[in-house]
């Protein structure tokens, strides 16, 4: 059959719409796209309780329960009332957050990227990994309430692109979240243990449980140098002159090993989940390793 001359010249105009708005995609989101989905083809759906119509299961009646929810008819089985319980199809919002203060543009020899970028990268494709499973997202330091629409990753890759986010510190800013939320942080965490562990306790206290991402270059980890070494501070806290830099691999890395521990402690006793990724490492592994922690947090 043959295409009508104004179907042709619709068709036309809206291939170049969708190639204009490919060429203008900032580069790293395009990039975090094909990282989601080669994740999202190892992961599944998940079955979360909620206001959906599929019935998910029974459980014991709790002081705050609509009475609308409560099976009658399985209570009168039991001494305890019961309610139904179903799948959530209005999800939960995820908040998300990457550290965007100057030790994250650190790259050395050993990492394929700087930390910035690498975490840039798993914020981007965790985001666009929780669209595709039917999640609400919201980015904090960004203007915007949670929301299920892809344009809203798109404005957050934008405004990052732009400087417009409030990413500068080595900790998100101030926000007063709804209680039962879940925030994704991803940075060096290369600020005092007391500050991390105020943080933390501020949003457990308020019902809000997440999940901490320490994005690392090799060189941090193991330090690979060798003789007399200069190392500065990236955020204004001046040079240390090293003679012979290889005496002292085992002490760093004792302290490396000890501030990682330190850290998963913090979290643990705030109810929050801990990971380290090294920027030598394939992104699809700390991504899986984040998605895999929030699917089990929410269950």
């Amino acid at each position: 059959m043959a295409q009508s001359p104004q179907r042709g010249r619709i068709d036309q105009r809206l291939r170049k719409r969708a190639d204009h708005l490919a060429d203008s995609m900032p580069p790293l989101l395009v990039e975090a796209e094909r990282v989601a989905q080669t994740v999202s083809q190892g992961v599944h759906g998940r079955r979360r309780v909620g206001e959906g119509e599929s019935f998910w299961q029974f459980r014991r009646y709790q002081q705050g329960d609509p009475a609308t929810s409560i099976d009658w008819r399985q209570s009168a089985k039991r001494v305890p009332t019961y309610v139904r319980q179903n799948e959530w199809e209005a999800a939960q919002a995820v908040w998300l957050w990457r550290d965007g203060s100057e030790s994250m543009t650190f790259q050395s020899h050993l990492g394929t990227t700087s930390k910035l970028r690498r975490a840039t990268l798993l914020t981007l494709a965790l985001g666009s990994l929780l669209l595709r499973g039917g999640e609400r997202i919201a980015f904090m330091g960004l203007d915007h309430p949670p929301g299920s629409s892809r344009a809203l990753l798109e404005d957050y890759a934008l405004a990052l692109e732009r400087g417009l986010v409030e990413d500068h510190h080595s900790l998100p800013p101030p926000a007063d979240l709804p209680r039962f939320a879940q925030v994704v942080l991803i940075g060096d965490f290369l600020t005092p243990l007391e500050d991390v562990s105020a943080f933390l306790r501020g949003f457990s206290a308020d019902g809000v449980a997440g999940h901490l991402m320490q994005v690392m270059d090799p060189a941090e980890h193991r330090l690979p140098y060798q003789g007399r070494v200069v190392f500065a501070g990236p955020e204004g806290e001046g040079e240390v002159l090293i003679g012979h830099a290889e005496g002292i691999h085992d002490a760093y890395g004792q302290r490396v090993d000890q501030r990682r521990d330190d850290l998963q402690d913090i979290a643990r006793s705030a109810g929050w989940t801990f990971a380290t990724h090294h920027t030598d490492q394939p992104a699809q592994t700390a991504l899986l390793a984040l998605y895999q922690a929030i699917a089990g947090s929410q269950r």
